[in-house]
């Protein structure tokens, strides 16, 4: 008999929930379907809400599957039920748009039957758009860089904030790298924030030369690991937490605790997987939000940068050039031009 693919309804967090196509495959290896993954994240609704609850997030849509072509999304389309959150977020250049607010699961289920598989939430709360309550640090696998490399400077990141009494946790990408989150007092703005995570990755690269680097231009990194601060510029959106990724293999962006580092895989931690450690009680992000962390020694390590003559990192090309940044033209081309 044909499975029905009619359109079904869902009751979540007293919202009725339209589901079209709920059995559409949205992942061809295990075949989980549209559905399936509304209740994956139905499954994991207080991670959710611990890490995603209240922010901004864009959408990336895939109408026909992780395997289908795909586009992001910042506007929330017209027509929308009455009871979804938006709140107003900018572009780099000042764009406005409309965004979708994490207000309760049944935002995210409304997403993901729109094909959004994963989510980039903001770094703030949606009711506090001037203050960053996330410090994200993304280490970024540049070719000739293997996971293992990944792998030895998430851990010498976490020492590092350790010596500061930061408390950090880490996350895979879902893919093949590693993000390390500090959740933060709701105190400074992004340019601060990104301001610290300069002074920080100058710092560790000039103790780790051979494994980081903070050089932008991918002409200077070399086979080291760069630790990618422009993460933390305004309007950045992150690929958030318990996200799932559009590979075959429905591969999640899992937190895990720093005592897993050494056997995380990039690969290792799919849907099902992520079930069955939170269904066992494994939640290594469970605290994260009980204690708020301070980045003052680090914005005093940028003041004491500032004061030494030393310039601004480059920032991504579709930002306003910024007071104290250094010509923004990679070093080969700045060449050629004298």
């Amino acid at each position: 008999m044909a499975v029905s693919d009619e359109a079904i309804n869902l009751e979540i967090d007293g919202h009725d929930v339209r589901v079209s196509s709920p059995h559409k495959v949205f992942f061809k290896k295990d075949g989980q379907t549209k559905l399936d993954l509304i209740k994956y994240y139905l499954s994991l609704g207080p991670q959710i809400m611990a890490t995603m609850g209240g922010r901004p997030t864009m959408m990336q849509r895939f109408p026909d599957g992780a395997s289908g072509k795909s586009f992001y999304q910042k506007r929330v389309p017209k027509n929308v039920p009455d009871w979804l959150q938006t709140t107003k977020v900018f572009t780099a250049n000042g764009t406005e748009s409309n965004a979708l607010v994490i207000a309760d699961m049944a935002h995210v289920a409304w997403a993901v039957n729109l094909g959004c598989l994963g989510f980039h939430p903001w770094a703030y709360q949606a009711a506090h758009p001037e203050a960053m309550d996330e410090l994200r640090i993304d280490l970024d696998p540049t070719p000739g860089v293997t996971f293992e490399m990944v792998r030895n400077t998430a851990a010498k990141v976490k020492d590092y904030f350790d010596e500061l009494g930061i408390a950090s946790y880490p996350k895979t990408t879902g893919s093949k790298g590693i993000h390390i989150y500090v959740r933060l007092a709701p105190k400074w703005n992004a340019y601060l924030v990104r301001a610290a995570v300069v002074a920080m990755a100058r710092d560790l690269e000039q103790r780790y030369p051979d494994l980081m680097t903070a050089a932008w231009w991918k002409e200077e990194r070399g086979k080291r690991v760069f630790i990618d601060y422009n993460q933390n510029a305004p309007h950045k959106t992150v690929f958030g937490a318990w996200s799932v990724r559009a590979r075959v293999g429905a591969q999640v962006s899992t937190p895990f605790a720093w005592d897993e580092l050494e056997s995380v895989h990039p690969d290792g931690f799919t849907i099902s997987v992520v079930l069955d450690r939170v269904a066992q009680g494994i939640d290594p992000w469970a605290n994260m939000n009980k204690s708020t962390q301070s980045i003052e020694p680090l914005l005093a390590l940028a003041a004491a940068d500032m004061r030494a003559g030393r310039m601004d990192a480059p920032w991504p090309p579709q930002y306003p050039k910024q007071p104290t940044e250094p010509p923004r033209v990679a070093p080969s081309r700045a060449k050629k031009t004298n």
